[in-house]
C-alpha cells in the first residue's frame, strides 16, 4: 500500500468498517475479462478466517464463471464524501474500503444454507429466526468466499 498512513490492520476496526458497508462487489474472470457483480452478504470471522456469503441465482453468468475459476476479488467501501478544497489540486475524498481475494465455491447443504440465509438476514432486518421453505432454499445458489488476502483502508 503506497499511503502506509491510511491502512488499517487492526482486526477489530476492520470488520467495523465491513459491517457498516451496504454492499460487496465480486470480481470474476470471464475469458480475459473483469467482470464485476454489487451483492448483498454476510460476513463472518471466526479466528484468523474470514468468509462473505452471498446469494443468487442458480444460473446465470456469475454461476458460471464461479464454476470456470475458484478465485475473485473483493471490494466493500463506505463513508464516501467528497472533500472540497481552496486549491483545486487538493481535493479529496472521504473514504473506508477493503479489498481483496479469496477462494469462491458453492454451496450445495440445505442446512447450510439456511444457516447462511439467517445470517444475512439478521445482517439487513436485525431478526436472525426466519424460516425457510426448503424447496425456495435448494432453489437458490448460495456462494462463499473464503479471504486468503485482504487490504483495508481509510481517508478521514
Amino acid at each position: 500500500m503506497r499511503k502506509k498512513d491510511r491502512q488499517v490492520t487492526d482486526p477489530v476496526k476492520i470488520d467495523e468498517i465491513i459491517e457498516k458497508c451496504e454492499c460487496c462487489r465480486i470480481a470474476l474472470i470471464d475469458g480475459d475479462k473483469p467482470y464485476i457483480v454489487p451483492l448483498n452478504f454476510a460476513y463472518v470471522h471466526e479466528g484468523d478466517k474470514q468468509f462473505f456469503y452471498f446469494h443468487g441465482a442458480k444460473v446465470g453468468r456469475k454461476i458460471t464463471l464461479i464454476n470456470k475459476n475458484k478465485y475473485a476479488g473483493f471490494e466493500l467501501d463506505t463513508d464516501g464524501m467528497f472533500k472540497p478544497s481552496e486549491n483545486p489540486c487538493n481535493h479529496s475524498f472521504k473514504y473506508k474500503s477493503v479489498i481483496g481475494t479469496g477462494e469462491i465455491s458453492l454451496i450445495t447443504d440445505i442446512d447450510e444454507k439456511i444457516k447462511i440465509f439467517n445470517l444475512m438476514m439478521k445482517r439487513y432486518s436485525g431478526k436472525s429466526d426466519w424460516e425457510f421453505n426448503e424447496r425456495i432454499v435448494d432453489a437458490t445458489a448460495v456462494i462463499k468466499l473464503e479471504v486468503e488476502e485482504l487490504s483495508c483502508k481509510q481517508n478521514n
